[in-house]
């Protein structure tokens, strides 16, 4: 059964493809950072021939969707979330809020995740990364356990306030949160959330758990 619904929402994806107009994909300039991603990936087409792929997602626009290119021209359309179909496999892109939640190549035999241009945030951390390794796991698990403290502190008051309303509470009752915080310390955490959330969109890593704020209610 769940094959079949995988295969069906695959599908759906897929369908939402259109194609593109040939438009030429614009550089990316360095005040795009927080307007746009854009990501690349070589493949090989069937007749032996390297061409360079780019998606390009531009954030705060009326609908969700990225751009497919190919050797800098446009050729294909989609909403979010999307999929792609390219030469060997398939690009499947998602975002959340607060920023990418995937960019892979997807084959029959595994998947890796595109190379973010390096005038990017992602390309920025990415290259962050690499030269302080060190730094960079500390902020990676640094992000885990502030977002996990959060949920774990979070949805006992959350249940508590939802339970608070009068037409649940009529129904189910009130739940009372053995869990009370200073405001002080709430504002802390959320905001502490936010640049958590904020680190993990652009590592593009994602947990159902760690990442539950940004991911529970997407399709």
């Amino acid at each position: 059964m769940f094959r079949k619904y995988h295969y069906w929402k695959r599908k759906r994806k897929i369908n939402k493809v259109r194609p593109g107009d040939g438009r030429p994909l614009k550089p990316y300039r360095w005040w795009h950072i927080f307007t746009r991603s854009l990501f690349y990936i070589r493949l090989v087409d069937e007749d032996g021939t390297e061409n360079v792929y780019a998606v390009d997602v531009q954030y705060f626009a009326e609908e969700e969707k990225a751009d497919l290119y190919k050797n800098g021209k446009r050729i294909a359309t989609t909403s979010l979330p999307g999929i792609f179909p390219v030469p060997g496999g398939e690009i499947e892109v998602e975002m959340t809020n607060y920023g990418m939640k995937r960019m892979h190549y997807v084959t029959e035999l595994d998947e890796r995740m595109l190379s973010p241009d390096p005038l990017s945030m992602e390309g920025l951390r990415l290259r962050f990364d690499k030269r302080f390794p060190s730094a960079s796991n500390a902020i990676k698990y640094a992000a885990i356990i502030i977002l996990l403290t959060s949920i774990v502190l979070g949805l006992p008051q959350l249940l508590q306030f939802i339970t608070s309303i009068p037409f649940i509470a009529d129904k189910i009752g009130t739940f009372e949160s053995p869990i009370h915080l200073p405001e002080w310390l709430n504002t802390i955490l959320f905001f502490g959330g936010i640049a958590a959330a904020f680190e993990r969109a652009i590592t593009l890593r994602n947990h159902w758990l760690i990442d539950m704020d940004t991911s529970w209610w997407e399709g």
